[in-house]
């Protein structure tokens, strides 16, 4: 769907890389490292999307560091795309749906880090999960999101992650 809009695979990844997570930083050489891609790709797009005000720029001793602007007005709206893109807004609409009492839905691994590896792993916890439902539940996302998703479950509450849903505590 996005990779139809952007057709730059570069772009893409870049916005994968920084919008699914505000935290998320690199640098030029290292992203073209994790990307197996040229610094010379990278530094255009990383140029283009500075330029257009969606990334901050960020002198670091002898590097330039790059992470999203949270302060763009488009901000919400791209995590918002990249996350939909990835499929988590499907993840949590079905896990939600009727696993149980479910406290957190967290992202782990390499998604959570920005990068687009195929493998989305998802910790759920919560008291009393159903995990038969789980089971089932894994083989339709994966069809309908097209990427592998590894489910975990816990009984408590994670602090590392992206934290897709939270259960208010009031």
């Amino acid at each position: 769907m996005l990779d139809s809009l952007i057709t730059s695979k570069t772009r893409l990844r870049l916005l994968v890389k920084f919008f699914i997570n505000a935290a998320n930083r690199g640098h030029m050489r290292g992203l073209a490292e994790e990307f197996n891609e040229s610094t010379n790709a990278i530094r255009k797009e990383l140029n283009n999307l500075s330029e257009a005000g969606y990334l901050e720029k960020q002198a670091e001793q002898n590097r330039v560091s790059y992470r999203a602007n949270v302060k763009h007005p488009l901000f919400g709206s791209l995590q918002d795309i990249v996350r939909k893109y990835l499929g988590l807004d499907t993840i949590v609409t079905k896990v939600l749906d009727r696993m149980g009492d479910v406290e957190q839905v967290v992202l782990i691994g390499d998604y959570a880090a920005g990068r687009d590896s195929g493998a989305i792993e998802v910790t759920i916890v919560g008291q009393s999960l159903n995990a038969d439902y789980l089971e089932r539940l894994g083989p339709k996302i994966e069809e309908l999101i097209m990427r592998k998703v590894l489910f975990t479950l816990r009984d408590t509450r994670m602090r590392d992650g992206l934290v897709l849903y939270e259960r208010d505590e009031r």
